[in-house]
C-alpha cells in the first residue's frame, strides 16, 4: 500500500467524537499552498468566507459569491491530505429556503469534494440544518457573533457580554445541536457564556475570540501570522510576515533597478538545460 493511500482524511463523525476530548486545532485557508502548509497541522481546515477580506479587500463578506467559494474550496482539497476541509456557503446562498441551501451545498460538495459545510445562524436555521444533515450534508454551524449579518447587527461587537443577553445564544447553541449540525463555531462571545455553552451542548464547540473554554480554536490563517491590515483584538499574532514578505519586494526590485537580476548563477543556459 502506498504512502498516499494509507492517508485517511479526518470527517465530520472524527471531530464530533472529540466532545470533550483533545482540543480540535483548526484554521482557514483559500490556497493549495497554505492548505498544505496548514495540513500538516490542523485537523480542520476552514474555507472561510473571510476568503472576501482577506483575498479581495471587501470590508464585509457579504459580497462573496457561491463560485468564489468553490473555487478556493477545490483548491484547498488539492492542497490538504489529513484534515476535514469545511466550506462556508456565503451569504444569499441557502437563507431563503431549506431546497435553496440543499442545492448550494450540493454544489460545493461536489465541485470542490470538501468533507462538511458551515452556515451561520442559531434557531433560524435549524430546519435547514436538520434538512442538510438528515440528506447526507455535514453542517458545522456558527453563532454568536454572525459577520454575514453585520448589516443588522450595525459592528463586530462582542456578543454575550452581560448575563441577561445569554439566553438567545445559549438557545441559539443548543438548537444547532438538536438540529443535526456536528459542530458549531461560537464567536466573539464572552468567557463565561462560551463556557457554559461548551459545558451545555453534545457537539464540539470551536472558538473564535470566545476563550479556551471551548472544545477547539479556529482563526484567520492570515491574522495569526500578521498579513491582515486589521487584525481582531483577540487574536494572538503568532508571526509577523508583512514587513518580512515587504523587505524580501524591496530587495528584488532594488536588484532589477540596479541590473543585479537575475545574476549569472540565475540565468537559463540553453547549453546545459
Amino acid at each position: 500500500m502506498s504512502v498516499q493511500s494509507a492517508i485517511r482524511r479526518k470527517t465530520a463523525p472524527d471531530i464530533r467524537a472529540r466532545k470533550r476530548g483533545e482540543p480540535i486545532v483548526m484554521l482557514t485557508s483559500y490556497h493549495a499552498h497554505t492548505a498544505a502548509l496548514v495540513d500538516r497541522h490542523c485537523d480542520v481546515i476552514l474555507v472561510g468566507d473571510s476568503l472576501g477580506n482577506v483575498m479581495h479587500g471587501f470590508e464585509t463578506t457579504v459580497p462573496v459569491t457561491l463560485d468564489m467559494m468553490i473555487l478556493q474550496g477545490a483548491a484547498v482539497m488539492r492542497g490538504s491530505k489529513q484534515a476535514l476541509v469545511v466550506v462556508d456557503m456565503p451569504f444569499g446562498s441557502y437563507e431563503a429556503s431549506r431546497e435553496q441551501a440543499f442545492n448550494s451545498a450540493v454544489r460545493i460538495m461536489k465541485e470542490t469534494q470538501c468533507g462538511a459545510v458551515k452556515l451561520e445562524g442559531g434557531i433560524r436555521m435549524t430546519e435547514t440544518i436538520a434538512f442538510l444533515s438528515g440528506r447526507g450534508i455535514p453542517v458545522m454551524g456558527h453563532i454568536g457573533l454572525t459577520p454575514q449579518s453585520i448589516n443588522t447587527l450595525g459592528s463586530f461587537r462582542a456578543q454575550g457580554r452581560s448575563e441577561t443577553d445569554w439566553g438567545p445564544i445559549e438557545d441559539d447553541a443548543k438548537a444547532v445541536a438538536d438540529a443535526g449540525a456536528f459542530s458549531v463555531v461560537v464567536e466573539a462571545v464572552a468567557e463565561p457564556l462560551a463556557r457554559k455553552i461548551t459545558e451545555t451542548i453534545a457537539i464540539p464547540t470551536i472558538g473564535i475570540g470566545a476563550s479556551a473554554a471551548c472544545d477547539g480554536q479556529v482563526l484567520v490563517l492570515e491574522d495569526m501570522l500578521g498579513l491582515s491590515p486589521r487584525t481582531p483584538k483577540f487574536v494572538r499574532r503568532y508571526g509577523d510576515l508583512g514587513p518580512a514578505i515587504e523587505a524580501a519586494i524591496e530587495g528584488y526590485a532594488a536588484d532589477v533597478r540596479s541590473r543585479a537580476f537575475p545574476g549569472p548563477e540565475h540565468v537559463y543556459d540553453m547549453k546545459k538545460g
